[in-house]
C-alpha cells in the first residue's frame, strides 16, 4: 500500500472517529451562548477539525431534536443565531461525557498489539 493511500485511510478513520465527538464538544461549548462561525473557530482551536458543511446541518439537527435552543441577534449590522444547549442537550450531553469516558477506558485496556 502507497504513503498516500495510507494517509487516506488514516484520514478517514480519524474522521469517522471524530464525527462522534463533535456532538459532545458542540454540546460542551454551546453552555455558554454562541453562533456558528464563533464555534466552528472554537472547536479548530480546540483540535475538532470541522467545516461549516458539517458543522451547521449539526446545529440544525441538534435544535431540531431540542438539545439546543437558537435566537437571532439582529443589534449588530449583520443578523446572527446564536445557540445555546437546552435542558435536554445538557442531560444529552452528560449522557454522551459517561459513555465517552467508559469506551475510552475499555479502549485504554485493550492489547495494542505491539511487541517490544
Amino acid at each position: 500500500m502507497s504513503q498516500v493511500s495510507e494517509r487516506a485511510d488514516h484520514d478517514t478513520h480519524l474522521q469517522e472517529l471524530r464525527r462522534g465527538t463533535v456532538v459532545l464538544a458542540c454540546l460542551r461549548i454551546l453552555s455558554i451562548p454562541g453562533y456558528g462561525y464563533s464555534l466552528l473557530e472554537d472547536l479548530r482551536g480546540r483540535g475538532f477539525e470541522t467545516d461549516a458543511n458539517t458543522l451547521y446541518p449539526l446545529l440544525r439537527r441538534l435544535e431540531k431534536q431540542g438539545n439546543l435552543t437558537s435566537e437571532w441577534n439582529t443589534d449588530e449590522s449583520r443578523p446572527r443565531k446564536f445557540y445555546r444547549t437546552s435542558a435536554a442537550g445538557a442531560q444529552l450531553a452528560t449522557a454522551l461525557d459517561h459513555e465517552f469516558n467508559t469506551l475510552a477506558t475499555a479502549i485504554r485496556a485493550l492489547p495494542t498489539g505491539e511487541t517490544s
